[in-house]
């Protein structure tokens, strides 16, 4: 895997009593690197119960009408993180939260080819998501994802390659493409491009 110019990201544990403290990183535009029209924050914790993630948008135009489990979200706003658990970049989770807390849940085969397989059967257990309008033109999404869902316990030196999106249509109809790390194209698939999620 290329981890040229890949940045790290340390996930702090958290408690449910004190929440989370973990930096808050910006997505950028994942072609140019540019600063998009809407901003929009990603932070992570975890316990050993769960992972937590947490998207803070600004949203002055909704476009979301799905309201099915496993819709194709992408073609609306959403907020999406993939998460590759043994850096191979074949296989990794693919997680989707639109504005109106409907959730799309995939398993992902990657031959690196341009052929991606989507297993949308497959579902996370206990999975919660929660969306707020924290106020005017800005937006929460809270994220938990069972520690049942990996393969390995969370602990303390655990890393993963992930990457966090997010498709947001403008006013004027023109769709934006965010991303933490990056892909160089409209494709988030690219996992040669992912960045390191760290447990600490």
């Amino acid at each position: 895997m290329d981890t040229n110019d890949q940045q790290v990201y340390a996930c702090k544990r958290i408690s449910e009593t004190t929440g989370m403290d973990s930096e808050w990183i910006l997505l950028r535009d994942t072609v140019s690197g540019d600063a998009p029209t809407e901003w929009t924050k990603v932070r992570c914790g975890w316990t050993a119960e769960a992972l937590r993630i947490q998207f803070h948008c600004e949203d002055k135009h909704m476009v979301s009408d799905y309201s099915e489990r496993d819709e194709p979200l992408y073609n609306q706003d959403v907020v999406e993180v993939f998460i590759d658990e043994d850096g191979s970049g074949t296989q990794y989770i693919e997680l989707e939260v639109s504005p109106r807390n409907v959730v799309f849940d995939a398993r992902i085969t990657n031959d690196g080819s341009g052929s991606v397989g989507i297993d949308t059967e497959w579902d996370i257990e206990g999975l919660h998501t929660e969306v707020s309008e924290v106020q005017p033109g800005q937006r929460m999404y809270d994220i938990r994802i069972p520690a049942n869902t990996f393969s390995k316990p969370l602990e303390a030196g655990l890393r993963w390659r992930v990457n966090f999106y997010r498709i947001d249509e403008r006013q004027d109809g023109i769709r934006e493409y965010q991303a933490w790390q990056p892909t160089g194209l409209v494709n988030f698939h690219k996992p040669q491009r992912f960045g390191t999620l760290v447990l600490i």
